[in-house]
């Protein structure tokens, strides 16, 4: 049987990612998005879980208490595209109150299969919702949204749960340049982003005793092996979380604990680790409540509103497109 041309160039492009990720000086690195194969998302949904992780339980609990408020600020008629929407249980809320108002298009944004599929099924049930997905990078899912959408339709872009913490504090502010680059005058985004805490409790939510995100983090190891070949031997790494003080970030790694050799034979690739080298496989950016509304002005965006929640300190944002 001869192979989907969409799944050759995932490997394609996973490949040449892994290669020139590695290959890096000095630090080497693996992108975060592979994180998220079907494995790690289901890992990342039992973080979620976890009594450490407190930001998507304040994430979710601010959508759940304001999402009538926060709906209320945007005018009719709506659709929602949604940046990185994973299983889409915290969207529900959105959803179900702009349900009252309108017929409601949600349009998901995901390059994970696994995650849109999880999403389609969590929230295509509610009454007057029609769901779309997108198996598309966040950019070019939302183009598409936005070019086919109606003249009068305004749009609003969720990306919740901090995942614009991933991003470094410049490239998050390009991101949001070319978000809205996309978007009209009086369409808005939706913005969640983790506030700055204790480093212990920080450290705790990304380094959990019972081993689950260091789970996560060697999936991308194995996924590898998986789905390029790679000859990763897991027992050989040791999950590392670390708060980078200067930049107000959690860092993932994962340290070699010995001097190896390994082969991905997909990404025409060799690596040879020393002992106690690390691969940086994701950052956290961590932020103040009152830098929200500096980025959203250096972005072309105006914060309409801020909402924060005080058992784990989390705030969602009401972004307006100027």
């Amino acid at each position: 049987m001869a192979t989907p041309v969409l799944a050759t160039q995932h490997v394609s492009e996973f490949a040449a990612d892994v290669r020139e990720s590695l290959t890096k000086p000095g630090q080497r690195e693996l992108p975060s998005k592979y994180l998220y194969d079907e494995v790690g998302s289901a890992l990342f949904e039992a973080i979620c879980l976890l009594p450490e992780y407190g930001l998507t339980r304040a994430d979710t609990r601010l959508l759940q208490e304001y999402s009538a408020d926060i709906i209320s600020r945007i005018p009719s008629p709506v659709r929602v595209a949604e940046l990185g929407s994973g299983s889409g249980k915290k969207t529900r809320w959105i959803l179900e109150a702009l349900s009252r108002r309108q017929l409601t298009y949600y349009y998901p944004i995901e390059i994970s299969p696994h995650a849109l599929a999880a999403c389609e099924k969590e929230l295509a049930q509610i009454d007057l919702v029609s769901v779309v997905g997108y198996e598309q990078p966040y950019l070019e899912g939302l183009r598409s949204v936005a070019e086919g959408r109606g003249e009068r339709d305004h749009v609003l872009v969720l990306f919740l749960g901090s995942t614009i913490g991933n991003f470094d504090r410049d490239a998050g502010d390009t991101f949001l340049r070319e978000v809205r680059a996309t978007l009209r005058p009086g369409d808005a985004l939706l913005l969640g982003t983790d506030l700055e805490k204790a480093a212990e409790l920080q450290l705790l939510a990304y380094d959990d005793p019972a081993g689950v995100t260091a789970a996560f983090n060697l999936n991308l190891l194995a996924r590898i092996n998986r789905e390029l070949g790679g000859g990763f031997d897991l027992s050989c790494f040791r999950h590392e979380a670390r708060w980078n003080y200067s930049d107000r970030r959690i860092e993932m790694h994962l340290r070699s604990t010995c001097r190896q050799s390994v082969r991905i034979p997909a990404a025409s690739l060799r690596v040879v680790l020393d002992e106690d080298e690390t691969i940086w496989t994701e950052s956290s950016h961590k932020y103040k409540a009152q830098e929200i509304p500096e980025m959203a002005e250096r972005t072309g965006f105006r914060c309409e509103a801020q909402w924060i929640d005080q058992e784990w300190p989390f705030a969602q944002n009401l972004l307006l497109a100027e």
